[in-house]
């Protein structure tokens, strides 16, 4: 089990450099005369149709809605891990990261929908309530041995979490008009992988290829496709806590490298293509910017803050060993950096294309100024001794 945790922090913090190349390669392409050229070929149909089966899609939905239900499946494999026998297996461990996630989504939240009250930016409000995990991690990771390890797990639990809960966000607030059928089609084959796991089915196989099923009647069923990865990782089973045995463990052992260091920098490729424009300054004082700037920058710390200070105080959890309150506001800081979730949901939120480059620009801003802030006070901030 340690031997996971290890490959997916340092999988995770590694990738940070990799998915921070993408972001610029990006933008410089955006900026470009081959900007015109990467548009045409994220919009360039691939797939088949016929009467009875759509799959023909632009690439850019198949990275957005299809790539990213395997990272949605790895998360949920985390999250499911965490639950049985990690960070978040006891209520005592379990109760400062829970709580902290939900104070560092819910008060960004609250600020943005106080900024953004009666716009049309107002359904943007999920956008700063998420963390990017390979950002945050890569940053905390260039301070080795400056801050404690405790801390590492804790911001992994607590982006763990707040994945979650942008994972509920996304399928009860930004999904379409329900099909019935399709979502009934969906239930049927989740209730089957109940079925395999009660009957000790261990075979990956009896897994993965329904999924692939339970992605496709999701698709359509106006609920985001990407859920169907969260669905089918929680039905998969644990075991015993060795990878080589583990069906759990043995997949998200397969599916770190190519998810940390493929499919989400890849994702960076195709939705930070931002062409900058004048305009997009004005942008950054507007309601939308604001309100993903102050929620990441400042609604992030102060709800990771105000939650661990109330857990602590109930005597329902404790600080992380060698941790001060400085560590938590530094932490909180970091899980600011909301990047790949951020971003994910601005493209849920709208449909004008101006508001979605403005509240990407934004996102790039808050996401850089809470590493920064994040990064800062972590490194002025010492250890405690054990």
């Amino acid at each position: 089990m340690k031997k996971i945790f290890k490959k997916f922090f340092n999988s995770a913090s590694s990738s940070g450099v990799i998915l921070f190349l993408c972001v610029i390669i990006s933008l410089i392409l955006a900026n470009s005369p081959w900007g015109p050229s990467f548009d045409e070929l994220l919009s360039l149909p691939l797939g088949f149709e016929s009467s009875s089966v759509h799959l023909r899609y632009p690439v850019a939905l198949w990275i957005n809605d299809g790539l990213m239900a395997i990272f949605f499946l790895l998360v949920g494999l985390e999250i499911k891990r965490e639950v049985i026998n990690g960070g978040l297996s006891t209520p005592r461990q379990a109760a400062l990261p829970i709580l902290s996630a939900f104070g560092g989504a819910l008060i960004p939240a609250g600020v943005y929908l106080f900024l953004n009250a009666n716009t049309e930016t107002a359904s943007g409000w999920g956008i700063p309530m998420a963390t990017d995990i390979a950002f945050a991690l890569a940053i905390l990771a260039t301070l080795g041995d400056k801050v404690p390890s405790s801390l590492k797990i804790f911001l992994a639990a607590l982006a763990i979490v707040d994945d979650l809960i942008a994972i509920l966000v996304i399928a009860l607030f930004y999904s379409a008009e329900l099909q019935i059928a399709y979502l009934g089609y969906a239930a049927a084959i989740v209730l089957l992988l109940v079925v395999f796991n009660r009957l000790g089915i261990r075979s990956l196989t009896f897994y993965l290829v329904p999924g692939l099923f339970i992605w496709y009647f999701i698709h359509h069923s106006g609920i985001h496709a990407t859920i169907a990865g969260v669905v089918t990782a929680m039905t998969i089973p644990m075991g015993e806590s060795n990878p080589k045995k583990s069906p759990l463990l043995k997949l998200e052992h397969v599916l770190i490298t190519p998810v940390n260091f493929l499919i989400v920098p890849l994702f960076a490729l195709a939705n930070t293509n931002i062409r900058f424009e004048s305009t997009m300054l004005d942008g950054l004082l507007s309601p939308l910017g604001l309100g993903i700037i102050v929620g990441l920058c400042i609604g992030k710390p102060v709800g990771v803050l105000l939650m661990s200070k109330l857990a602590t105080k109930l005597n329902i959890a404790q600080l992380p060993a060698n941790a001060n309150w400085k560590h938590i506001i530094g932490l909180g800081s970091l899980a600011g950096v909301g990047f790949t979730m951020a971003i994910f949901i601005a493209l849920l939120s709208f449909a004008n294309e101006t508001l979605i480059a403005e509240a990407k620009f934004s996102i790039l801003v808050a996401s850089l100024l809470s590493g920064i802030i994040g990064y800062t006070l972590l490194n002025s901030t010492r250890k405690l001794k054990s």
